[in-house]
């Protein structure tokens, strides 16, 4: 199109010479005129695409239009490609504060929400979408978080109770940057809490179980060291005093075992039990401990035994035993039954003792709980046993279950997955059933 207008301007020249200058005038402004139209029509063409920009849309153009259209579609495309990495670039930091563990609020300098992800909205009961905009103190109204945030001190989390009267227990924690502003996190630490309350009444527990015979032992060597005792009286206390000894004893035993259970490694499934004489001699035990008040019954057919670390489960069978056996009163009976499931085997342990009330039933595996303290020192229980048994259970990926009712006796499942069910390598001679 610049050609041609150079075209005109010249010819209009030539004509002028020839023809006079208004000729030369009036083409000169023909040419002015078609130079004017080209302009305002690319331009026209311009303002349509700037109106709405898209890359495969950019005019083409004649003349130094085609040039600057080419740039400009260059332009276009470079600035459409850095857009679409920024986009892509800000999804994949989404995803990556979606998938983290913890809550994450993104606050601007007046503490406006900007984002959150869905641990957040579930920590604080936010909803992305309705909230953005919103200052976190109109949607977390603790005041012990209002008065953080307005504290400015961040240096340290607080805790809080997870929104609209939750059960979880949160630790939070503001983080400052950028320009002014923050970030909001916020982290599930209601486990990490229970186990510590479990430690401390561990504890504690630990403490008054062992301070209560280490009483009675100082007792009676204050009165043996200053009383004279006739023989048999001496004989009494001593015997009392290596009752205190040995409850004691099997306290740390059991301590002990426990500690072994939660820090060892996963026992093998190269091991084989035998687990009719296993049995067997649980129920020999059983019946010492008995002294024949109550009728044992075992019934242990051949076929299938468990692979594992048989110390751990003959301590978790023992227990059970035992357990049933001090809280059935004599004339009572207990039953062992081992058998097959649909899942893969199963040991039950059945009495028709003083039974449990629900309540206790979700407790009974902590560390010391007991229902009766008195009943279960009589009886020379540590208060340890069920921990013990759901510790070994849950190494060999095996799970106890309950079913008691009071004054109608008790049931203890400790069901075993088929991973853990092999072939019995025992003769069908050597089951147990009695």
């Amino acid at each position: 199109m610049a050609a041609l207008v150079l075209a005109l301007a010249v010819i209009s020249l030539l004509a002028g010479l020839a023809f006079g200058s208004a000729v030369a005038w009036g083409m000169f402004g023909l040419s002015v005129l078609v130079a004017l139209v080209f302009h305002v029509w690319h331009l026209r063409a311009l303002i349509g695409w700037l109106s709405d920009p898209q890359v495969d849309q950019v005019p083409e153009g004649r003349g130094i239009w085609e040039h600057v259209f080419a740039q400009l579609y260059h332009f276009a495309r470079g600035a459409a490609r850095q857009k679409s990495q920024l986009v892509r670039a800000l999804a994949r930091s989404r995803q990556a504060g979606q998938a983290l563990p913890d809550g994450v609020v993104v606050l601007d300098q007046d503490n406006r929400i900007e984002w959150c992800n869905e641990n957040a909205e579930a920590h604080f009961g936010l909803a992305q979408q309705a909230d953005v905009g919103q200052p976190i103190t109109n949607l977390v109204r603790q005041p012990e978080f209002v008065a953080y945030v307005d504290a400015g001190d961040f240096s340290k989390p607080i805790q809080l109770r997870a929104a609209r009267g939750g059960l979880l227990i949160l630790s939070v924690q503001l983080i400052p940057y950028g320009d002014a502003q923050k970030l909001l996190l916020s982290r599930d630490i209601t486990q990490l809490e229970k186990i510590e309350t479990m430690r401390r009444d561990f504890v504690a527990n630990v403490s008054h179980e062992l301070r209560t015979p280490l009483t009675v032992l100082a007792g009676f060597l204050e009165t043996v060291r200053e009383l004279k005792l006739d023989p048999v009286r001496m004989r009494d206390y001593l015997n009392l005093m290596g009752d205190q000894t040995t409850r004691m004893q099997r306290i740390v035993d059991d301590l002990l075992t426990l500690s072994t259970l939660e820090s060892a490694p996963e026992p093998s499934r190269n091991e084989h039990i035998d687990v009719a004489r296993l049995l067997a001699k649980v129920k020999d035990d059983a019946n010492a401990l008995s002294g024949g008040r109550h009728r044992i019954t075992l019934d242990a057919p051949p076929g299938f035994d468990l692979a594992g670390a048989e110390s751990e489960i003959a301590s978790a069978f023992g227990n059970l035993v035992s357990n049933a056996v001090r809280y059935t009163p004599a004339g009572g009976e207990v039953r062992i039954v081992w058998r097959a499931s649909p899942a893969g085997a199963e040991l039950v342990v059945e009495d028709t003792g003083v039974g449990i009330e629900a309540r206790h039933i979700p407790r009974l595996t902590e560390r010391f709980y007991r229902i009766d303290r008195g009943r279960s020192r009589e009886t020379g229980g540590t208060g340890l046993g069920l921990a013990i048994v759901k510790h070994a259970l849950m190494r060999h990926q095996a799970t106890l279950e309950i079913q008691s009712e009071p004054g109608k006796g008790s049931r203890f499942t400790a069901c075993f997955p088929a991973r853990r069910v092999v072939p019995a390598t025992v003769r069908p001679e050597n089951a147990a059933t009695t």
